[in-house]
């Protein structure tokens, strides 16, 4: 079946001397890996800076529902985000970004809601000057409702728990150790309530930001089975003084 979709592009492997396996967040069909044939003449359309992670693409393929990777026939520029590579502070967001959607989604099938937010939170991070020290912490807690396990926010009062593993608020701590405190929960309660507009209200110092970086880690590797430690985690760390 020949299939045109938009898609993210989240991760790029080398693949012999001239090939490529790309996985990408597709509108169409969800999570999607690529066996990619890079043609060593110049005038082919299909360039390897095409598979830069989180560029927003559209590509041609023929789907084989049994195949673990799909042949791409063509992939061209859907909406260039100049700004991601270009800006030190753009760039170390959008690995950990990738690396993070890598994960994240693996398991998504068709699910146009989900990538048309990822792909608007891209457009918006590639033109945003200035205030975008939260982007990632409102970015990864806004995706959840769409993977399914958007914090319940009912009952989040001043000095109330959060269950990680229950995603809710709780007046008690529960018996599992999976739990912010209310100092903790408080943070995390403000976070659903911004988005990106609003998001640069929120003051925060680096060791708060990094720590409400690793909370909302935890809390997907929790209810995402498989989801590792990040190794881009680290660079994200020393960003936003």
């Amino acid at each position: 079946m020949t299939t045109k979709t938009r898609a993210v592009v989240l991760r790029t492997v080398r693949y012999g001397d001239s090939g490529l396996v790309v996985d990408m967040l597709t509108e169409q069909m969800g999570r999607i890996s690529f066996m990619v044939k890079l043609p060593r003449s110049s005038k082919s359309k299909i360039h390897k800076q095409l598979f830069m992670p989180l560029s927003l693409v559209e590509v041609d393929f023929d789907f084989r529902p049994k195949a673990s990777l799909q042949r791409l026939r063509d992939i061209r520029m859907d909406i260039p985000l100049p700004g991601l590579a270009m800006h030190p502070h753009k760039l170390a967001l959008g690995m950990f970004l990738a690396e993070f959607l890598c994960h994240a989604t693996r398991d998504e099938n068709d699910n146009q809601p989900l990538f048309q937010f990822v792909a608007f939170s891209l457009e918006w991070l590639d033109g945003v000057e200035k205030g975008f020290a939260n982007f990632h912490l409102v970015f990864m807690i806004r995706l959840s409702r769409f993977i399914g396990f958007f914090p319940n926010t009912d009952g989040a009062e001043e000095g109330g728990y959060f269950d990680l593993l229950g995603a809710c608020f709780t007046p008690a701590p529960p018996l599992h150790g999976h739990f912010l405190t209310p100092d903790e929960a408080s943070k995390i309660s403000l976070l659903m309530r911004l988005n990106y507009k609003t998001m640069h209200l929120c003051a925060m110092t680096r060791e708060e930001r990094n720590r409400c970086t690793e909370v909302i880690v935890e809390y997907y590797r929790l209810h995402v089975p498989g989801f590792p430690a990040l190794r881009s985690l680290d660079v994200l760390r020393q960003l936003f003084v």
